[in-house]
């Protein structure tokens, strides 16, 4: 591979917001690179959503669907976002993945779409597959991807920066001209180099950042990558201090935590403490077990605290409806747990929450636009402001999908009014006199200590002097990673400790000047 490559738009990610802007993109006959930063294609936040994704329910409306969206992002929703996805998600959920692209969604013996409830809905208007949706939207996209001739794909490509006409020039005069983003430093694990990708526009679709803490749902890519990378240009972040914790997360001292979809509930599940009692009528008694995920997980949260015990239950094999084959509705739940003897279909699981989903992220318009012109967002990794304090459950796939899909057109658009980047003005990588290996053990261990002081100081529940002491040792952290970053060779652990304790910070900051318990931002003082 040359050390640049050129085309008209760089997708960076390739879950289903990164899979969407590359489709439309494609479709519009634009040259389409995205990159992965795994080796699999489909390894991605998308892939292991259980739920589902917010289709068109019965009896249901885009008003219903917008009322829905607000109550559970606990009034910090942002109106015209909402509308929007409420508008017009469903119907592109129809048009793309299910026409277009036919993922093989769940359907009744008449052939028509099965629907299920979750938390906070007020409607049955969740289509998914089994519990296994984001395995099936994955593989559908991915394979679309994959038959575009338009779209070039890149595993193990690990971006390492932003490439922006302020920061990186070769030419004095390149200072005093409107900053603009250029493309990706991008680092290729079996080239063991890092290239430059050159773009009209650039789209991050990295996901979320849910590894900064020590107990999470989110797969090991899950690093924060384009928040930090968009920071560090300049870029808007906003609402990041609610970091959703999904309530219910297998417990088991012997594996990493696994996320029990928010459907067990929706399908009839309640949770129970240690002595039997069903809790949740002692903290919401009216939507029980689907309240808001922030409401339920507090609860969890509360109870195990008042309890001393270090998990709840969640019982879905006595309160199932008769007509439902436990093992058929959610056979990947079935197939993990039974490795560790507990039969869904007989005994409740052990459960606790776990960091899920960042609400904020990088601030995008309306259309998926950046404030940095030639950068655009969409998924996790952005903030279009509809989850407000709090997501409602199977929207981040709905988000993902209409602004992926928005920020294609919208690149689409820019590109035919901008020149390409001139490879000649964009300095290469330059790592030339480092020679210093990255010692594996001290990146693994700055990681831990990551994870464990967002665990302990601005996870579920917070205070000023919490969130004070985590914020002076990420000071110290950042100092001495930077120092690192500068005097070894680069490799993807490396690149990922730093872009870790850069959101690390950015939670920590944007917490602490949030003095006010909102959603998923909840603070004891």
């Amino acid at each position: 591979m040359n050390r640049v490559k050129e085309c008209d738009i760089l997708v960076i990610g390739t879950g289903v917001a990164g899979a969407a802007a590359a489709y439309k993109a494609a479709c519009e006959g634009k040259s389409v690179i995205v990159i992965s930063k795994e080796q699999d294609f489909e390894e991605s936040a998308t892939k292991y959503a259980q739920g589902g994704i917010v289709g068109v329910g019965q009896d249901d409306s885009a008003e219903l669907l917008s009322k829905d969206i607000h109550h559970a992002g606990a009034g910090a929703s942002f109106n015209e976002a909402v509308n929007i996805v409420a508008q017009e998600g469903p119907q592109l959920v129809e048009d793309i993945l299910v026409k277009a692209m036919e993922v093989d969604f769940d359907r009744n013996e008449d052939g028509q779409l099965r629907r299920t409830a979750e938390a906070a809905h007020s409607r049955r208007r969740i289509y998914h597959y089994k519990d296994a949706t984001g395995l099936a939207i994955a593989a559908a996209t991915v394979k679309t991807l994959k038959e575009c001739k338009e779209v070039e794909l890149i595993n193990g490509a690990v971006a390492v920066d932003l490439i922006t006409s302020a920061h990186n020039w070769t030419d004095r005069a390149s200072q005093h001209r409107p900053n603009r983003c250029l493309g990706a430093y991008v680092f290729l694990e079996d080239e063991d180099a890092v290239f430059s990708i050159l773009a009209k526009q650039t789209i991050l679709a990295t996901g979320g950042l849910g590894q900064v803490y020590l107990h999470t749902t989110n797969p090991a890519c899950a690093t924060g990558d384009g928040i930090a990378m968009a920071y560090r240009t300049g870029a808007r972040i906003i609402n990041s201090e609610f970091v959703q914790f999904h309530p219910t997360s297998f417990f088991h001292r012997d594996c990493e935590r696994f996320l029990i979809t928010e459907a067990v509930r929706g399908e009839g599940g309640r949770l129970f403490n240690y002595a039997g009692e069903r809790f949740m009528e002692n903290y919401s008694p009216d939507e029980l077990e689907l309240a808001p995920r922030d409401v339920v997980a507090r609860s969890i949260y509360q109870e195990m605290a008042r309890t001393g015990k270090s998990c709840v239950f969640l019982n879905i094999a006595d309160f199932a409806p008769k007509e439902m084959d436990v093992r058929e509705r959610f056979p990947t739940i079935y197939e993990k747990l039974l490795k560790f003897d507990i039969d869904i279909t007989k005994k409740p699981i052990p459960v606790v929450p776990a960091a899920h989903y960042s609400c904020g992220g990088v601030m995008v318009d309306l259309e998926g636009k950046t404030e940095l012109p030639g950068l655009l967002a969409a998924g996790e990794v952005s903030c279009t402001g509809i989850h407000g304090a709090n997501r409602l459950a199977s929207t981040s796939l709905l988000e993902g999908l209409l602004w992926g899909y928005k920020a294609g057109q919208s690149a689409i658009n820019e590109c035919n009014e901008v020149k390409a980047p001139i490879a000649s003005s964009v300095p290469l990588w330059d790592d030339e006199g480092l020679d210093e290996i990255s010692d594996p053990l001290l990146i693994s261990q700055d990681i831990l200590t990551i994870k464990t002081t967002m665990w302990n100081y601005a996870g579920i529940a917070r205070t000023q002097k919490r969130l004070e002491r985590a914020a002076a040792d990420m000071d110290y952290l950042t100092r001495r990673t930077e120092q690192f970053y500068r005097e070894a060779k680069l490799n993807k652990s490396l690149i990922e400790l730093r872009n870790l304790v850069t959101v690390a910070r950015i939670i920590i900051r944007a917490a602490l000047r949030n003095k006010q318990s909102q959603g998923c931002h909840y603070r004891l003082d």
